[in-house]
């Protein structure tokens, strides 16, 4: 196994989602009388945050496939082939590469990229320069994904408008505003919490799911040959027949899968089987019967291909389905969203980012996490998509190319859990994974071809947050060798200090250091200047495990060196967040007793200098300077008390 990596206050060192249905934690699954009750509460609150993102697929999937195959010959075919490209894209996609394959490449019941990558990291049993690059790029397009996901979602809903009944064009105009509302509602309201109405996620996309059912059911019978979409001949054909303009069909084709990544990166918030449950006994025959529907309704209106969820919609019921379809957009938003908090929160912990500000806004459900920063970086991105593509059917072309790109690095992150962990022989794992990697660069391909229709935005974000990434990691490991190398061994330190004791003052005094085998800064400033040493010692680091979450009876490890003078290590998942004061309390099990209020902390306080002789390029220097200089300061990160703490300072040269 990896060695894990440290995180401290001397350098720039993080969700869980709660069932939102119970309030249990999705690792519970529930046992005894109770256990049919809580797999049902799992699978349902499942079905509000996994799949609201593949749920609102339907509002412009079809419409974009049939739009791009408009040249394609007769309707008939048209229509029969695309219907088949999206039946048998979900079930090979989400079902077969999700659903059945990945979700058993859990990380302690953990999924997502970022956990994949330590995964793999901990399978090869050292850090490998490509694993590190495909999960920064795979989290660099779930970045991507969070800020088009919620623009094209309500979008998607609120255009409904137009054909809405009786008031003709007059809503028109004011989609835009209307969508941008909700929006910024939506990001507002992220500092108060969510878990209040939380509960009501699950049980009101289920109802929509049974509502794109029910609409589905209502218009097959309009034309029954659509049920011919199940055979994958009619796919093939129709792709045959289109030559080079069937990969720009593909690609719409793929926006009816956008989602299936929620999968697996919520798999630790529910458990695996609530979600299989969910996905096979709800929201899989919904979306089919949905498609089926919308196919049936086209080739019995040929008008309809123009738009044709919304306007298979009965007058009638038009009002109820699009305030129906708005909440379920709003839903898969709030997943997204959250998910984008809980990858930021992975992304500290495992060194990637600077530290950044997490609020907790439940003290009961604790997957529910609020970013400040990451919040109004949502924001502004969404609201830029909004006002700069204006259309859902613009904002496709920039959709799928950051699901796709996740997706592709999934599978290039699943290649040595399946080789090493799972020890599977060579033509087995080629007959798994070939073909999955083969459909995902035959997807990445189409999506390429958006390129200059929009699908350069999210490719310029990526390649900014790689960058972002890339710089922080990288001058995080510069700036740790050079303390290294300008630092003394702790143990001999401790015995020069034996040989010629300085003055003891009463108290304890805790230094957070990045490594505990050296002396922390701060304690040999506090020799220099001050020239005193407290009467207790503790020489305290974070780390992080490659592993979600670290039980209690794994997180403190003590050893005294000297009388008095003690080594602290504290772990952490990289799901967790980490909380001094509350750590230090298991001390006692141990032992080793603090009085927090008299308690001195002392951390060490680098100003950074750039220098185009050594490390890393001039820029990136800069680069890395600003990062820190906005990082949230280890006083605010840890919990430690403000009240307690002692800054002192050096210069470092990067």
């Amino acid at each position: 196994m990896a060695s894990p990596t440290q995180v401290s206050a001397d350098e720039e060192p993080s969700k869980g989602f709660t069932d939102p249905a119970s309030g249990a934690p999705g690792g519970s699954h529930g046992h005894g009388e109770n256990s049919a009750r809580g797999f049902f509460l799992l699978a349902l609150g499942s079905v509000g945050v996994v799949f609201g993102d593949i749920g609102t697929s339907p509002f412009y999937a079809m419409r974009e496939a049939l739009a791009h195959a408009k040249g394609s010959g007769n309707l008939e075919t048209a229509v029969l082939g695309v219907v088949s490209l999206v039946l048998w894209a979900l079930f090979l996609i989400v079902t077969l590469k999700y659903v059945v394959f990945l979700m058993r490449a859990d990380n302690k019941g953990e999924g997502g990229t970022l956990a994949l990558m330590a995964l793999a990291q901990r399978a090869l049993g050292r850090k490998s320069p490509w694993v590190f690059f495909c999960g920064v790029m795979g989290a660099a397009f779930f970045y991507g994904d969070g800020i088009i996901t919620p623009a094209i979602s309500v979008l998607g809903a609120i255009e409904g408008l137009k054909i809405a009944p009786g008031v003709g064009n007059f809503f028109t105009p004011y989609i835009l505003p209307i969508s941008a509302a909700i929006l910024i509602g939506l990001f507002l309201v992220q500092s108060k919490g969510t878990h209040k109405i939380a509960a009501w996620f699950g049980p009101i996309t289920a109802i929509w799911f049974l509502t794109l059912a029910g609409l589905g059911i209502y218009h097959i019978a309009d034309d029954p040959r659509v049920w011919l979409a199940f055979n994958p001949i009619y796919a093939l054909r129709f792709l045959m027949e289109n030559g080079l303009v069937a990969l720009v069909i593909l690609g719409s084709i793929f926006l009816a899968v956008t989602g299936a990544e929620a999968l697996y990166a919520d798999m630790g918030h529910f458990g695996r089987n609530p979600i299989r449950a969910a996905w096979f006994f709800l929201v899989f025959p919904a979306l089919a019967l949905n498609y089926l529907g919308q196919g049936a309704f086209v080739l019995a209106n040929p008008a309809a291909k123009a738009d044709p969820f919304w306007m298979m919609v009965p007058e009638a019921a038009f009002w109820p389905v699009i305030i129906l379809a708005t909440m379920a957009a709003v839903i898969a938003s709030q997943a997204v969203i959250t998910g984008a908090f809980s990858m930021t929160q992975q992304a500290v912990q495992l060194g990637l980012l600077p530290r950044m500000q997490i609020r907790r806004t439940s003290e009961t459900q604790a997957g529910q996490i609020y970013v400040p920063q990451v919040n109004t970086y949502l924001m502004i991105g969404v609201l830029v998509l909004l006002f700069t593509f204006q259309s859902s059917a613009n904002l496709t072309s920039a959709y799928g190319i950051a699901i796709t790109g996740a997706m592709f690095m999934d599978t290039l992150l699943a290649v040595p859990v399946v080789t090493r962990l799972w020890k599977w022989n060579g033509l087995q794992a080629g007959l798994l994974l070939l073909p999955i990697a083969a459909l995902d660069i035959v997807f990445l391909g189409s999506q390429m071809l958006k390129i200059p229709h929009g699908a350069w935005f999210p490719l310029v974000l990526g390649a900014g947050i790689v960058v972002v990434m890339w710089t922080w990691q990288e001058g995080s490991q510069i700036l740790s060798e050079k303390t290294r190398r300008d630092s003394i061994p702790l143990r001999d330190l401790l015995k020069t200090l034996m040989a010629h004791p300085p003055h003891r003052v009463p108290g304890t005094a805790i230094f957070l250091t990045s490594d505990p085998d050296l002396a922390p800064v701060a304690l040999m400033h506090n020799l220099k200047h001050n020239k005193v040493l407290h009467e207790k010692i503790a020489i305290l680091s974070v780390r992080t495990a490659e592993t979600p979450r670290v039980a209690d009876s794994d997180r403190i490890e003590i050893e005294e060196i000297i009388p008095d003078v003690r080594i602290v290590i504290v772990n952490y998942g990289f799901m967790e967040s980490p909380n001094i004061p509350k750590a230090l309390t298991m001390c006692r099990k141990q032992g080793l007793k603090f009085d927090i209020m008299s308690t001195s902390f002392f951390l060490g306080h680098r100003t950074i200098v750039a220098s185009s002789t050594s490390g890393m390029p001039l820029w990136q220097d800069h680069l890395y300077i600003f990062l820190s200089k906005n990082a949230t300061n280890a006083t605010d990160f840890f919990h430690i008390p403000s009240g307690r703490v002692v800054e002192l300072g050096t210069q470092v040269v990067v």
